[in-house]
C-alpha cells in the first residue's frame, strides 16, 4: 500500500519539495563519500522500514518524496499509511533500487519519519487521554525552525488540530502584547481595529484578566487560560483556578488551557470544561520514534 498522498490544505508540492532539497543538499553536499568509495555505482539492493517501538507513522509520504529527489528510480513500497498504528519490531515498508542512492537518502528520511511520528504518537496519547471530553488537542509554535509545516502535518495524523501557522494568519495577543500595550483592552482594542476580518484569540493570566475579556468578548474568539493549572510539590494537578475561570466564562467565549499539559496532567484539564488544549512539548520535546532502515539484499 502506498504512503497517503493527501497534503495537509497548508502545505503543497512545490513547498515540501523545497523544504526536502534543502534538507538534502544540508546533509549531502558533494556527494556521499562513504559510499561511493565502498559501493559501485550500479549496484542494486533493498533495504526494509523496522519500527523499533510502537507508535503512530507519520511521514511515509514525505520519505517517498525525499527518495524521489535521488531520481534513481527507486520503488518504495508501504504496508501501512500516514496515521496508522506501528506494532514494536514489525517491518512496515521497503525500498529497491540503487543502494548509493538509498543510502545517501537513508538518513533524512529517517530523521524526518522519526520525527514526524514521534509527534503523531505523543498527539495520539494526548487524544486518546481526553476521550469522553470535548477538548481538542492543538499544537503551537514551538516547532523546528523550517520543519514547522510538517511537525504540524504530523499534530494531524496524530489526530489533533492546528493552530495558526505563523504570526500572519491569525491575532493571538499574549502577555508580552498586553504587558506593551498597557493592558489587555487596550490591546485587543488596537489589534481588532487593525485587522477587524481576522481572528482574535487572548492569553488571560488571572482571574482579573478574564474579567477584562470579558468586557470586550465580542471582539475575542478564543481566550487562552494560561498557566491556571498547577501541578502541586507532590505532583497532583490542580485545575481550581482553571475551573473558576472556565465557570467565569460560562460559556461567552471558546477557552483554551495552555502551560503545564502533560499526559499526566491532560484529563484533568479537559474534565475543566476547556474547548482546546495547546501543548508546545508536542512538537518541542517530541521524542523521535525508534525507526530503522536495514538492508535486506544486494
Amino acid at each position: 500500500m502506498r504512503a497517503d498522498e493527501q497534503l495537509p490544505a497548508y502545505l503543497d508540492s512545490d513547498t515540501l519539495r523545497a523544504i526536502l532539497k534543502r534538507a538534502l543538499r544540508e546533509d549531502l553536499g558533494s556527494g556521499d563519500l562513504t559510499s561511493t568509495a565502498i559501493i559501485s555505482a550500479d549496484a542494486q539492493g533493498a533495504a526494509a522500514f523496522v519500527a523499533r517501538e510502537a507508535g503512530i507513522a507519520a511521514g511515509l509520504y514525505v520519505a517517498t518524496q525525499v527518495f524521489a529527489l535521488l531520481g534513481r528510480d527507486l520503488t518504495v513500497s508501504w504496508q501501512i499509511k500516514d496515521g496508522d498504528s506501528l506494532e514494536r519490531g514489525g517491518v512496515f515498508g521497503t525500498i529497491r533500487g540503487n543502494l548509493r542512492a538509498i543510502l545517501a537518502a537513508e538518513r533524512l528520511a529517517l530523521n524526518l519519519l522519526q520525527r514526524m511520528s514521534g509527534i503523531a504518537t505523543q498527539t495520539a496519547k494526548m487524544v486518546a487521554a481526553t476521550e469522553g471530553y470535548p477538548a481538542r488537542i492543538r499544537d503551537t509554535r514551538k516547532t523546528a525552525p523550517g520543519l514547522r509545516l510538517l511537525d504540524k502535518w504530523a499534530v494531524l495524523l496524530g489526530g489533533g488540530t492546528n493552530h495558526r501557522l505563523g504570526l500572519y494568519d491569525r491575532i493571538l495577543i499574549k502577555d508580552n502584547h498586553i504587558d506593551a500595550a498597557g493592558g489587555l483592552r487596550k490591546a485587543v482594542m488596537l489589534a481588532t481595529a487593525a485587522h477587524p476580518s481576522l481572528s482574535v484569540d487572548v492569553e488571560a493570566r488571572t482571574l482579573g484578566e478574564v474579567f477584562e475579556a470579558l468586557a470586550v468578548a465580542d471582539c475575542i474568539d478564543v481566550l487562552l487560560l494560561d498557566n491556571m493549572t498547577r501541578l502541586t510539590p507532590s505532583g497532583e494537578v490542580d485545575t481550581c483556578l482553571l475551573q473558576e475561570a472556565v465557570t467565569l466564562i460560562g460559556g461567552r467565549l471558546q477557552t483554551e488551557a495552555s502551560g503545564n499539559v502533560t499526559l499526566t496532567s491532560v484529563r484533568s484539564i479537559a474534565a475543566a470544561g476547556v474547548d482546546y488544549i495547546s501543548s508546545g512539548a508536542l512538537t518541542h520535546s517530541v521524542h523521535a520514534l525508534n525507526i530503522a532502515l536495514k538492508i535486506t539484499g544486494c
